[in-house]
C-alpha cells in the first residue's frame, strides 16, 4: 500500500534563526543539528524523494555533506521572518514536481528542530496518513505539568485561569480529558489538502501521531538545544 503512494519529504532550514544563531548547523553532540534529520530520512522505508529547503548556502553545503539534496536556493520571499512554513513548502513542492513532471501523494515535512526522531517514527507517521488517507498526520506529545488547566493569566494583578478552569486540589494524575501538543517533528499532508486547502493540519481529518517523552522536543532555545545535547550524548554512550 504504502510503496504505490509518491511521497516527497522536506526539510526547511533558512539561516536567520534568532533564538539559536546558525541553529540547523550549529553542532549538537558531534554532529550538526540537521545531520540527525537527514539521516533518519533516507534511512526511511517509503520516502521517495527527500530535499532541504534553505536560502543559505553554508545550510545548503552541509546538508549535501550528509547525503540530502539541496536544488535549490529558497528565495528571499519566502525566507524572511514573516513568511509561513506552509509557503515555503509550497514553493518546494511546485518546484520539485515541475523539476520532475510528477504529481506526489503526499508531502512529509520533517522538522530538523528535533534531532531525536527517528526513521520508525517518520514511518509510522506515513503508514498511518497513507492507511487512512488521512488529511495530515501530526506528531504531538502528551503534556503532563503543563496541562492547560495549570495555565494563567494575570488580569488586573489577579491570577485567572487562562482557557480551562482548574479543579480544586487537582492531582496532575486527575487533569483530563488528557491535553497534548504539536512537536516540532513531523507532518505528512495528503496532496489536495496542502494544495487545495492551504493547510498543513487542523482539518476535518487531522490525525496524532504520538511521540513519547523521550523523543519529544523542540528547539526553539538555548535551554532546548542543551537539554536534547544531553540526551543524545546520553544515548550515545549508552
Amino acid at each position: 500500500m504504502y510503496k504505490d503512494k509518491k511521497i516527497l519529504a522536506i526539510t526547511l532550514a533558512r539561516g536567520g534563526s534568532k533564538s539559536v544563531p546558525k541553529k540547523n548547523i550549529r553542532e549538537i553532540a558531534g554532529k550538526p543539528l540537521i545531520a540527525y534529520t537527514i539521516e533518519q530520512a533516507l534511512q526511511s522505508k517509503f520516502i521517495d524523494d527527500y530535499i532541504v529547503s534553505t536560502d543559505c548556502e553554508e545550510i545548503a553545503s552541509v546538508s549535501n555533506k550528509f547525503g540530502a539534496k539541496t536544488p535549490f536556493l529558497r528565495p528571499k520571499e519566502f525566507s524572511t521572518d514573516e513568511a509561513s512554513s506552509l509557503s515555503a513548502i509550497i514553493h518546494a513542492i511546485e518546484f520539485i514536481e515541475n523539476e520532475k513532471k510528477i504529481k506526489y501523494d503526499f508531502f512529509l515535512e520533517l522538522m530538523c528542530t528535533n534531532p531525536l526522531k527517528n526513521k520508525h517514527d517518520i514511518d509510522n507517521v506515513i503508514k498511518k496518513a497513507v492507511s487512512n488517507n488521512a488529511e495530515s498526520v501530526i506528531a504531538v506529545h502528551k503534556l503532563d505539568d503543563h496541562h492547560p488547566a495549570r495555565i494563567k493569566k494575570i488580569v488586573d494583578d489577579k491570577i485567572v485561569d487562562f482557557c480551562v478552569e482548574e479543579p480544586n486540589e487537582a492531582r496532575r494524575q486527575d487533569l483530563r480529558p488528557l491535553a497534548y501538543i504539536r512537536s516540532g517533528s513531523i507532518y505528512c499532508m495528503r496532496r489536495d489538502f496542502i494544495i487545495n486547502k492551504n493547510k498543513r493540519y487542523g482539518g476535518d481529518d487531522s490525525r496524532p501521531y504520538v511521540l513519547p517523552p523521550e523523543r519529544a522536543i523542540n528547539i526553539d532555545t538555548m535551554n532546548d538545544f542543551f537539554l536534547a545535547e544531553t540526551i543524545l550524548a546520553d544515548s550515545q554512550d549508552a
